[in-house]
């Protein structure tokens, strides 16, 4: 990733480690050319693809008004509800990236519906409930490429330490058969499919 990239992707609002981004780059630049890459954008110019950001960008259940990891600065009082596509708006533009992606703006089941496949990668990183989790999982992982990734953020194999769905889908993408595990960077999980 260029400095300047890799600035622009430090000083944006998100809970995605350093050393997990740069990883979520050199895997969307290196599968960009097996088709569109979802939710993961930096590497994905570099390799000639197209990036589809698919969120609704009302943030998930932990971003709401009093919970935990709420931000004040996305929260829009005239609709009393989260709203982070202006934010995503001025990362791309300062990022040089508008001409490399399109921005979905919807819930990931429905955008799913209208993403034809193969994807090069899928990154799932919504919803952390068991039905956002599950639902992220079945609307996207039959799109992966053959060669392709898919890539789940927010692995914790000990509950003590974060929630579950993210590594219950992890595991069920495993157990499909599938998917073969690659190593993963820090709570990165990354699957490559058959």
């Amino acid at each position: 990733m260029d400095a300047n990239a890799h600035r622009i992707a430090l000083a944006c609002k998100g809970f995605l480690d350093d050393d997990e981004g740069l990883r979520l780059h050199d895997l969307g630049r290196e599968h960009a050319p097996l088709g569109p890459v979802v939710a993961v954008g930096a590497g994905v110019k570099a390799g000639g693809g197209l990036l589809l950001c698919v969120d609704h960008h009302r943030g998930s259940e932990e971003h709401q008004l009093g919970e935990e990891y709420h931000d004040a600065d996305l929260f829009d009082a005239r609709t009393g509800r989260l709203d982070s596509l202006p934010e995503l708006r001025r990362t791309l533009h300062a990022a040089g990236l508008e001409d490399a992606t399109v921005p979905v703006v919807a819930p990931s089941p429905v955008a799913a519906r209208i993403v034809a496949g193969p994807l090069g990668m899928v990154f799932i990183d919504g919803g952390h409930s068991d039905a956002a989790a599950h639902a992220d999982y079945e609307a996207w992982s039959g799109k992966v490429a053959t060669g392709g990734i898919l890539a789940i953020h927010d692995l914790f194999p000990d509950p003590s330490t974060g929630g579950q769905a993210p590594i219950e889908i992890y595991r069920r993408a495993l157990a499909s058969g599938l998917f073969d595990e690659l190593p993963g960077t820090k709570t990165l999980g990354v699957l490559r499919r058959r």
